[in-house]
């Protein structure tokens, strides 16, 4: 369903077991978009086009996600996914870049600010999924069917058959836990979703991910690292909790944050308006954040 700009992509081969599939829109310095947990290049398909005039705009499939090949002796724990996204840039030779990334997306980008910060310039972490304490913790929050989902998904045999019964309404419920407003989530992208989890092995990738929870909290220890700008994005109904909030924004050097009324934690896709006024007003200049205004509906 790319339908962004040119709507071509291009697998981008990283060595003999790794391989990105990306989208290359727009002009100008370099951006990157990096994804949440079960999502693709095309969860940025409302905020890639109010970017793009003034960036080019690299939207990547994480390993094994979307159309990007599965591995299946990789860890998909988060060393993995910054060893991928930082393979990426060095491989396109992108320098002066704006990292953005939603949920796990945004623990990456800042950890792969810190891995090589001589070619970051700022970051946007929206949602910063870094604070779990059990298996899927944050998804479960969102609602009753998304906590009893993922908790069953905790468990091998009965995972891999409630991963297996999983259709399109009980995926748009479990999604939709994760918005203020479920009737915002687009069909579309809830179609688009449904038919890449019927890819072969999705499910086993899904759970892998899942399984590797406790990544995501140790990712915290690289945030002193990063020297570039960080720009925290919550929305105000995120999972996450305010002290969470507090402990992420404190880990790093260089951090503002910012919440967002009325939006829960996929905001890309609930608030592309919002997101896009953040990142285009807020970009930095000269190392330093410039001024910006939210507006909100």
């Amino acid at each position: 369903m790319t339908d962004t700009a040119t709507g071509k992509t291009t697998l981008l081969t990283i060595d003999d077991r790794l391989s990105l599939r990306y989208q290359r829109t727009g002009s100008g310095s370099p951006m990157v978009l990096l994804h949440t947990i079960r999502g693709q290049l095309e969860y940025f398909r409302d905020l890639v086009p109010r970017l793009a005039e003034r960036y080019t705009i690299y939207a990547v499939d994480m390993p094994g996600h979307g159309h990007s090949p599965i591995d299946r002796s990789a860890s998909f724990e988060e060393p993995y996914f910054r060893h991928a996204i930082v393979s990426f840039i060095e491989r396109l030779d992108l320098r002066d870049v704006t990292l953005v990334g939603e949920s796990i997306g945004a623990v990456v980008a800042i950890t792969v600010a810190a891995a090589i910060p001589d070619r970051i310039r700022a970051v946007f972490a929206l949602n910063t999924y870094d604070y779990e304490t059990r298996y899927a913790d944050g998804v479960r929050r969102g609602n009753l069917l998304a906590n009893v989902a993922m908790g069953s998904f905790a468990v091998p045999i009965v995972g891999a058959i409630s991963a297996a019964l999983e259709n399109r309404f009980i995926l748009r419920q479990v999604v939709g836990g994760g918005f203020y407003d479920s009737r915002k989530l687009p069909d579309d992208i809830v179609a688009e979703f449904d038919r890449v989890g019927r890819r072969p092995g999705y499910r086993w990738l899904e759970r892998k991910v899942l399984a590797g929870w406790r990544s995501w909290g140790a990712a915290r220890a690289q945030y002193a690292n990063v020297r570039a700008p960080v720009t925290l994005v919550y929305g105000e109904n995120d999972w996450s909790r305010p002290a969470e909030r507090q402990r992420t924004e404190q880990a790093i050097p260089n951090a503002r944050a910012l919440t967002l009324p009325e939006t829960g934690h996929f905001s890309a896709l609930e608030r592309p308006r919002e997101i896009a006024d953040i990142i285009l007003g807020g970009a930095a200049q000269n190392g330093k954040p410039a001024p910006i205004r939210l507006r909100t509906t």
